[in-house]
């Protein structure tokens, strides 16, 4: 399997950090794979810059933090400028095409979509917005299955928030499923 290095970004509030966790915690515990997840936040509690690592692999993980990414997920316009620059030549670059306006010319695959309008006209908020992405996020890449990812997000939310989260990763697969990654 090939090592994945993923670096989510955004800003505090649109629940980057639990998205990170969420995937981490997929690979490791529903698909036995070795992964690590590190971030970091601005001062702020929401609005602040946020940034979360994670690796997955099937042999040891001996450094856990992302220096040059092949998966980039960009969710402000901030967090594309920032680290859009470190992306790995043939890497993907995954955005909300609403709210990210990348304008570095990069050697990586951009996907746009308008993850965070359709999460909101779908489920009248934007609350489960990173469960969408990470939905997406899923789809393209194909790291871990989406059954698992299911469980996970059963096992981490209360009941009340387990058929919202359902729709809004079916809704991010169903966005990324007419583009596919072109793995290098």
């Amino acid at each position: 399997m090939e090592r994945y290095r993923f670096l989510l970004s955004g800003s505090g509030g649109q629940g980057v950090i639990t998205m990170a966790i969420l995937l981490a915690e997929t690979a490791s515990i529903q698909e036995g794979l070795m992964s690590v997840q590190s971030q970091s936040y601005g001062p702020e509690a929401r609005g602040g810059a946020t940034r979360s690592d994670v690796i997955v692999a099937d042999t040891p993980i001996l450094f856990p933090k992302v220096t040059q990414p092949n998966i980039l997920v960009a969710l402000t316009n901030e967090a594309a400028a920032k680290y859009l620059p470190l992306i790995r030549p043939g890497g993907l670059l995954l955005y909300d095409s609403e709210l990210v306006q990348p304008g570095e010319r990069i050697d990586a695959q951009r996907i746009g979509l308008p993850m965070y309008r359709a999460t909101r006209e779908k489920l009248g908020r934007t609350v489960a917005f990173n469960i969408c992405v990470l939905g997406a996020l899923v789809s393209l890449t194909e790291i871990v299955r989406l059954p698992s990812v299911r469980k996970t997000l059963e096992k981490n939310f209360v009941p009340a928030h387990h058929e919202a989260n359902k729709t809004a990763l079916g809704l991010g697969v169903e966005l990324a499923k007419p583009h596919s990654w072109d793995r290098y």
